[in-house]
């Protein structure tokens, strides 16, 4: 009896030291100063240059492009097609609060996998009362919305989706089940004047889409099409691939420029196992990315806490600096980015418009006193090239007035002249000012490449 009680004492004794060097070992907190280093936000930043080719890209846009969107019915007819660049849609009219929007950062993955370990160590909120919750079971269970703000404060979704200057307003569509499960975080943090932060629910396998009460693929896929960087996070001890995360690669297609892939948690295994682990997640991945180059993928340990005994630590150190020079890549090419997506969107809209004209005028040609317009309509729509609406598109000539000009010639002038001298002032360094085709007028027409000879 005694033998077994010393036993049991001395088992108990080396538990209680094993607890003790672990408690040990995870109060070590990590240097981050090279976090501050790599994406430079002790720099200053020429707050001046940026806002003026800001207020010129929405000048830009409201006196050439908005004006075709809306009378061409632009948002009504092709609502949530188009792909403006990659990683950013618009389908609808833009608003100040999308053209305005920082770069956003979307984290997606499984459950406790350390996405919101991420983002509290990469905005340095651990043990502060801000701090997104974690821990080993399902904690996220709201779409969280990191960003800048002048104090710290939670914004309810229904706030968020009501507030015109944001550019979230378009999820009220997915319902009030889903604004309960949205909440945004604001705090004045130098990364956040720059970029905007989304944490995500963890996907939980054999979870029916119904008992999240909301469209989570749908939420999903809007937030996924907005993202400029899409880190995909995983735990090397959870490698399971199921129907929910196949759903979510499949709504990640054409994305793959913008999604990075994170093997979180590393310093947990043998550096032997790891590559078995590293194989193995692409592996599973395979089938999901189906690509020439796959995507990036990172090996480290993302959180604030010094990285386990005997672990490659050094390989961990380069690879989260390579991630962190990735993500200061996406924040130094935002501009760029955002006048690259206005002049696409730009291009799409002439293109619908010089369309719908084409189909109006044909219809207006085909109909008699005796047409039934719906059936003249049908035939027009069913078969397009026996009427050359693709060959024979004309000018749009009656969308002119004195005062405002003609809405073809101005986001022609747009398209082919003001947009890109904003881009060539934005990489020479010059102030964005009057493009010179603005203030010399060219002398040239800008020509109609759809228009019949």
């Amino acid at each position: 009896m005694k033998g077994t009680v010393s036993i049991c004492c001395f088992l108990s004794l080396l538990l209680l030291q094993a607890t003790a060097e672990e408690e040990d070992f995870t109060s070590v907190l990590r240097d981050r100063s090279h976090i501050d280093e790599t994406l430079r936000l002790a720099a200053e930043e020429k707050a001046g240059d940026y806002a003026a080719a800001l207020q010129r890209l929405r000048k830009i846009y409201h006196t050439s492009i908005k004006p075709m969107e809306q009378a061409y019915k632009y948002n009504e007819l092709r609502q949530h097609e188009i792909s403006a660049y990659p990683g950013r849609t618009l389908g609808d009219s833009a608003t100040d609060g999308e053209i305005t929007s920082k770069p956003m950062v979307l984290f997606l993955g499984p459950w406790s996998v350390g996405k919101s370990s991420m983002i509290n160590y990469l905005l340095g909120l651990n043990d502060s009362p801000y701090q997104l919750y974690t821990g080993a079971e399902p904690t996220t269970s709201e779409f969280t919305v990191i960003m800048h703000g002048e104090k710290i404060r939670s914004v309810e979704g229904i706030v968020m989706a009501a507030d015109s200057s944001r550019s979230f307003s378009p999820l009220e569509k997915f319902g009030q089940n889903f604004l309960e499960k949205l909440i945004g975080i604001e705090m004045p943090h130098k990364l956040l004047e720059r970029v905007t932060f989304v944490d995500t629910p963890g996907i939980i396998e054999n979870r029916k889409q119904q008992e999240r009460g909301y469209p989570f693929n749908d939420v999903c896929q809007w937030f996924i099409d907005r993202a400029d960087l899409i880190f995909v996070v995983f735990d090397p001890t959870k490698l399971d691939v199921g129907l929910e995360l196949e759903m979510l690669f499949r709504q990640l297609k054409g994305r793959e420029s913008q999604i990075r892939i994170i093997l979180n948690k590393a310093d947990n295994l043998a550096t032997q196992d790891l590559m078995r682990v590293y194989g193995a997640l692409f592996w599973s991945l395979a089938p999901l990315i189906n690509v020439t180059e796959p995507p990036r993928v990172y090996v480290s340990s993302f959180w604030p806490y010094d990285y386990a005994p005997d672990t490659s630590r050094e390989l961990f150190k380069r690879e989260e600096i390579s991630l962190l020079e990735d993500l200061n890549q996406v924040i130094e090419n935002r501009m760029e980015n955002k006048i690259a997506f206005i002049r696409q969107h730009g291009i799409r809209v002439r293109i619908h418009g010089l369309l719908v004209d084409r189909y109006v005028q044909t219809f207006k040609e085909k109909m008699s006193f005796f047409s039934d317009p719906e059936l003249v309509f049908k035939e027009i729509v069913d078969d397009p090239d026996k009427f050359y609406i693709f060959k024979s598109i004309l000018p749009l000539s009656a969308q002119c007035s004195y005062m405002g000009g003609c809405l073809l010639e101005k986001i022609e002038k747009a398209i082919t002249n003001e947009l890109p001298a904003l881009l060539s002032s934005i990489n020479s360094g010059k102030q964005p000012g009057l493009s010179s085709c603005e203030a010399t007028g060219c002398g040239e027409k800008p020509k109609n490449r759809y228009r019949k000879n």
